[in-house]
C-alpha cells in the first residue's frame, strides 16, 4: 500500500475544520497535518493538539505568529497609511498572508504536497490564502472543501460530524460571524447582511460604547522611528506589547469602530463592522508626524500609491512582485519619519493635538504671520501670475468661441454640411 500524500490544513478545531480534517483523510485519502496560527485571536489554544490527533490528524503545528504579524505586516501598513475604501484598516487582510506563509513553511517541513483551508467560495480569504501559497510554493496543490464537497451549510456539517463520531461543540449559529486578531475584530454575515441594521451594542469586544466611555479625554503620545511605532507615552515596547497597549487605550474610549459596505475582489458587496482601536491611534499619530517631516511632493506621490497598495493587500497580492516594490518604496519614504505624534481620545473620537520631530521641515520663521526676514512676500506676485497664465488663456479662448461667426464662415459651414448630406 502506497504512503498517503500529506496535506496541511489550516485548523481551528471548530465545526468546519473538524469536518474537513475527517473528509480530507477519509474521502480524499490524505495524511492530514494540522496548522493552527496564533495571530492574537484570543481563542483558547489548549486542547487543540489532543482534539486534532483524536480526530485523525497525523500531527499538528501550533505556530505563534503574533510578533511576525505585527512587525512584518501591521507596521508596514501603518507606514503606508493603508486604508481600504476610505474606512477599513485591513485587519483581516493583513493576517492572511502571514497565515498563508506559515502553511507553506509547515508544508515544506513535513513534505506536504497540498494545503487546505476553510474559506468559502464567495469571499476574499480563499484568494488570499491561495495566492500566498502559489507565490511561495508554485507546485503546491490547494484543496478548498467548500468549493468541492457536497455539503451546503452548518446543518449538513453537524450531521456529517455526528455520522462519523467527530467531537464538536454544536451550538446555535451566531447571528453574525467574527474574526479576531491582534489588530482588529471583524463582524460579518447574519443579521449584519442588512446594511440598514444597526449593530447591537453587545456585539463589540474591544471597545466600550462611546456614550459610556470616560467623561475626561486622554492624551496619548506615539513615538516613531522611521515610521515604525516604538513607544507609547514614552514607554518603549515591542511590537505585540505596543499594539496591545494601544488597543487597551483606544478600547477604553470607544475608539476605532467602523461600519462599511466594501467591495470584495470576487465582485460582491459585503457589509463589515470592524473594531480597530489601537490601529486607529497609530494611523492618526503617524499621519500627524508625517505632516511636519515628509516633503510635500514625496507625501503626494506616496498618497497617490496608497489606493494601489491597499487594493493589492485587500485582494491577496502581498507576495506579488509589484507589492514588494511598493513595500520597498513605502519603507524608503519613511526614512527620517521619526518623532512623536500626539492624539486625544474622547467618546469614540481620536483627534490629533500635536506632533514634534528633530528633523521637522516645519519652520516657524517661514510660517509665521508676524514680521519675518526670510520670506519676500512680493515674490508671490510673479508666482501667482505664472500659475494663472493657463487659466487666462483658457478664458480668452472661450470668449472667442462665443463671438458670432462672419457671413463667410457661416456659408463655409453650410457648404460643409451640405457636402456631408450628399
Amino acid at each position: 500500500m502506497s504512503e498517503r500524500k500529506k496535506i496541511v490544513l489550516a485548523y481551528s478545531g471548530g465545526l468546519d475544520t473538524s469536518a474537513m480534517l475527517h473528509w480530507l483523510k477519509e474521502t480524499k485519502g490524505y495524511d492530514v497535518v494540522c496548522m493552527t496560527a496564533d495571530v492574537g485571536q484570543g481563542e483558547e489554544l489548549s486542547g487543540l493538539r489532543e482534539k486534532a490527533l483524536s480526530s485523525g490528524a497525523s500531527d499538528i503545528f501550533i505556530v505563534d505568529l503574533r510578533d511576525e504579524f505585527v512587525r512584518d505586516y501591521v507596521f508596514p501598513a501603518i507606514q503606508a497609511n493603508a486604508v481600504y475604501e476610505g474606512y477599513y484598516l485591513l485587519g483581516t487582510s493583513l493576517a492572511r498572508p502571514v497565515i498563508g506563509k506559515a502553511m507553506i513553511d509547515v508544508a515544506n517541513q513535513v513534505g506536504a504536497v497540498a494545503i487546505s483551508h476553510g474559506a468559502t467560495g464567495k469571499g476574499n480569504d480563499q484568494v488570499r490564502f491561495e495566492l500566498a501559497g502559489y507565490a511561495l510554493k508554485p507546485e503546491i496543490e490547494v484543496i478548498a472543501p467548500w468549493r468541492s464537497w457536497p455539503y451546503k451549510g452548518r446543518t449538513d456539517l453537524i450531521n456529517y460530524c455526528h455520522e462519523h463520531n467527530i467531537e464538536i461543540e454544536a451550538s446555535a449559529e451566531k447571528p453574525y460571524s467574527m474574526d479576531r486578531n491582534l489588530f482588529h475584530i471583524s463582524y460579518e454575515g447574519g443579521v449584519l447582511e442588512d446594511p440598514w441594521f444597526e449593530p447591537p451594542e453587545d456585539m463589540f469586544r474591544l471597545t466600550v460604547d462611546p456614550k459610556l466611555a470616560p467623561d475626561e479625554p486622554e492624551s496619548v503620545e506615539i513615538t516613531f522611528e522611521d515610521g515604525i511605532p516604538v513607544a507609547v507615552n514614552g514607554e518603549v515596547l515591542g511590537p505585540v506589547a505596543l499594539l496591545e497597549k494601544c488597543n487597551e487605550l483606544g478600547g477604553k474610549h470607544g475608539v476605532g469602530r467602523v461600519d462599511i459596505v466594501e467591495n470584495r475582489y470576487v465582485g460582491i458587496k459585503s457589509r463589515g463592522v470592524y473594531e480597530t482601536p489601537g490601529g486607529t491611534i497609530l494611523f492618526h499619530a503617524h499621519r500627524a508626524l508625517e505632516q511636519i517631516v515628509l516633503d510635500r511632493e514625496v507625501m503626494a506621490l506616496r498618497d497617490e500609491l496608497v489606493p494601489k497598495f491597499t487594493k493589492l493587500l485587500y485582494n491577496g497580492y502581498w507576495f506579488s512582485p509589484e507589492m514588494q516594490h511598493l513595500l520597498n518604496f513605502m519603507r524608503d519614504t519613511q526614512k527620517g519619519v521619526s518623532g512623536v505624534g500626539r492624539v486625544q481620545l474622547f467618546k469614540g473620537g481620536c483627534r490629533v493635538t500635536g506632533r514634534k520631530a528633530k528633523n521637522s521641515l516645519y519652520n516657524p520663521e517661514y510660517s509665521t504671520f508676524e514680521a519675518d526676514t526670510v520670506y519676500n512676500q512680493a515674490d508671490a506676485e510673479g508666482f501667482i501670475k505664472l500659475n494663472a497664465l493657463r487659466l487666462k488663456l483658457n478664458t480668452y479662448r472661450d470668449r472667442a468661441a462665443l463671438v458670432e461667426p462672419s457671413p463667410e464662415v457661416m456659408q463655409e459651414l453650410a457648404d460643409m454640411k451640405a457636402g456631408f448630406i450628399e
